[in-house]
This record gives structure tokens, C-alpha cells and sequence, in this order.
């Protein structure tokens, strides 16, 4: 099982690093009925922006949006996930 948290944008880059950047991304969701996404938007908001007028104080999260839904994740990336 792989329990690497990714907590940072720094986290990320560095996890996909090693990766060919010509291979899909994907985002798995769902553990319990396991299900595979496109990724579709990235944004970046304070991580209290309410919306409502009030202004931010929080540092920034950088948040990426889930696309379309593809269809069931595989057997073995699910495995790899731990949700099996």
C-alpha cells in the first residue's frame, strides 16, 4: 500500500518527476466503488475564501478540479491504492 501523503504542490511535482511527461493523469475517487477521472482545471484560492465579501487571510491551496468520469478504476491500481 502506498501511504505517501501529497501535501504541497513541491509534493506533487516531485511524485510525478519520475513519471514520462506524455503519460495520462488520472485522479481515482470513490475507494469503496472505485472510479477513474480525467483531471480538468487547476485553481488556486486562499483556503478561506468564503465568497461572501470577506477577505481572505489564509495562505493559498492550490486545488484541482476532477473532469470526466471514465469509467471503473483497474483492479491493479486499485490494489496499489489499498481500496481492494
Amino acid at each position: 500500500m502506498n501511504d505517501n501523503r501529497i501535501a504541497t504542490v513541491a509534493d506533487l511535482i516531485a511524485t510525478l518527476g519520475r513519471y514520462d511527461p506524455a503519460t495520462p493523469v488520472r485522479c481515482a475517487t470513490q475507494p469503496g466503488y472505485p472510479m477513474e477521472h480525467t483531471l480538468a482545471r487547476v485553481a488556486c484560492t486562499s483556503d478561506d475564501a468564503d465568497g461572501d465579501g470577506t477577505p481572505p487571510t489564509d495562505p493559498p491551496v492550490v486545488w484541482l478540479g476532477v473532469g470526466e468520469q471514465l469509467g471503473y478504476l483497474p483492479a491493479p491500481a486499485a490494489d496499489i491504492l489499498g481500496w481492494t
